[in-house]
């Protein structure tokens, strides 16, 4: 049994068992938790308790004059003294110093070797343990051996509460992250993403001060050639789907860095969706939840151990967790050159947005920092017709800076390695949700494959006259009708009027950043 002594880190507790192997953690998982329990598929069942997703508005960071200026203030870095960090950072190892047992995983995020950090994990649940194991980029014994302090630690207090009479505590939970100390501290919670997306905030502070633009995207290379390209888009874009191509390689489904050697994934593991998964809809990511990986929250059939992943009694936000070598076509080490394309990904539900839009530098930076998607009709409450979102450098939620320190940096790489940026339109075409049709699958893939192939960097394009990017109006396996979007709607005076509001939400929303962006940003946005 591999220990560790955690004294210097105030954890007292003698069972330290640090970087088990899976079955070693299955094993103390079925043990010790009575609700996991072993897929038929291999993978380990656990359960988050009443979180089932995370927890943005506890999340806090503490302001501290050496961060206090590099830090974008507001609803998604909320601060924290250093008083009330302190309190439950001592909160969290109270509650750890009393468990029987506590699991430790030393592993590295990053995998370029010459801007990685050393990522600790302390924690009370195997699941958990398990979890992180896979995320994280697993060391070698030798790595392992030689791996010294960490650059950051997580404790994992998950199963104690928050007080919420502490100054700042809005309720039971808190995810609380220091820059200076590199500590983040979870109580209230057991989702074990927030401790992924507490390393991906980490890496989205310290990687822009050594000029490493950390990006939330997906990376693939070409199998032939190794040329990269990036692919961003929010929530129901198509960016998980599209990035699951067999003629390319995978680097990395959600989380990269872009330094002076090229990109690299951040995670050694994916966080897949598990809802209404099958081996049709997703093959690769289906076989991938075998041994060695972790179902979160789904039903299972208590007989025969068969997940059911069209069930949501739980929540809809079922996922998997797997090494990303599970995946057959994963480029081992998780790296590339720099990037030929980068791909924006929205699904328009205004119908508004060609199927595929050449960028400028500044319009990259401009639809970087909206990272626009809508919402359909239907889908809320009182929702009648679409509804824009928007979230800066299309990962608000993990942000550090502000957006435009992001924007700048991709935009220097742009120039830098002669990029070719892209606005793909995965939304609706013809007119608006309820009156157009979704754009068909395989003709977005026929557009993604001409960006790969280098044949829609050849192709001819057309000023926009609201958006004044350059729309594609020529690519292969796509009707030429709907390339022009005006066109493939039966009302031009409709399209008008739906493009001319659409432009104003964009010019509404951007108007939070105008103060910190250089006026060919501005520019680069719809014209009023």
């Amino acid at each position: 049994m591999k220990t560790i002594d955690l004294a210097r880190h105030g954890i007292t507790v003698r069972d330290v068992r640090r970087n088990l192997a899976p079955a070693q953690l299955y094993a103390e998982a079925i043990r010790d938790e009575p609700d996991c329990a072993i897929a038929d598929s291999g993978a380990l069942i656990a359960y988050s308790g009443s979180k089932t997703g995370r927890s943005p508005t506890d999340k806090r960071v503490v302001k501290h004059a050496a961060s206090e200026n590099d830090v974008w203030w507001g609803n998604v870095n909320v601060p924290i003294d250093e008083a009330t960090f302190q309190i439950n950072l001592e909160r969290a190892k109270d509650y750890l110093n009393v468990c029987d047992r506590l699991y430790c995983i030393d592993a590295f995020a990053g995998w370029d070797s010459t801007t990685r950090l050393k990522i600790r994990v302390i924690c009370s649940r195997p699941y958990h343990a398990l979890f992180m194991h896979t995320m994280l980029i697993r060391p070698t014994s030798e790595e392992l051996a030689s791996f010294g302090e960490p650059d950051a630690v997580i404790y994992n207090a998950g199963r104690f509460p928050a007080n919420q009479r502490t100054a700042g505590m809005t309720s039971k939970t808190s995810i609380d992250l220091s820059l200076e100390s590199k500590e983040l501290v979870i109580l209230g919670t057991e989702y074990a993403g927030e401790m992924k997306k507490g390393v991906f905030t980490l890496m989205n502070y310290f990687g822009p001060k050594q000029g490493v633009l950390s990006m939330h995207c997906s990376a693939t290379a070409d199998r032939a050639t190794g040329a990269s390209s990036l692919m961003f888009g929010l929530s129901g874009t198509g960016k998980t789907t599209l990035s699951a191509d067999p003629k390319r390689m995978l680097i990395g489904d959600d989380e990269h860095g872009w330094s002076d050697h090229g990109i690299f994934n951040i995670e050694g593991g994916c966080y897949a969706k598990a809802i209404d998964l099958t081996p049709e809809s997703e093959p690769e990511i289906f076989q991938a939840l075998r041994f060695g990986a972790v179902l979160e929250n789904v039903v299972y059939d208590a007989d025969s151990h068969h997940v059911d992943f069209h069930d949501t009694s739980i929540t809809q936000n079922t996922r998997g967790a797997y090494p990303i070598e599970f995946i057959g076509n994963a480029k081992i080490p998780c790296t590339a050159g720099h990037p030929t394309d980068v791909i924006f990904l929205t699904c328009d539900a205004f119908g508004v947005l060609p199927p595929v839009a050449k960028l400028s530098p500044a319009q990259a930076m401009y639809h970087f920092i909206s990272g626009y998607t809508a919402k359909v009709a239907g889908t809320e409450m009182g929702v009648t017709e679409p509804q824009a979102t928007f979230s800066p450098c299309f990962g608000g939620p993990f942000l550090v800076w502000h957006p435009m320190k992001y924007a700048a940096l991709l935009a220097e790489k742009i120039r830098r390695h002669n990029v070719n940026v892209w606005l793909v339109n995965t939304g609706w075409s013809g007119g608006a949700y309820g009156v157009g049709k979704r754009m068909k699958l395989s003709m977005t893939r026929a557009i993604v494959d001409a960006v790969h192939s280098g044949k829609l960097a050849e192709a001819r394009t057309v000023d926009d006259p609201v958006f004044g990017f350059g729309v594609v109006v020529e690519c292969p396996g796509v009707p030429s009708e709907i390339l022009t979007p005006r066109q493939a709607w039966a009302d031009g005076a409709a399209y008008d009027a739906t493009a001319r509001k659409l432009a104003g939400l964009f010019t509404k929303n951007f108007q939070q950043y105008a103060d910190k962006v250089d006026a060919d940003v501005k520019r680069a946005g719809p014209r009023m």
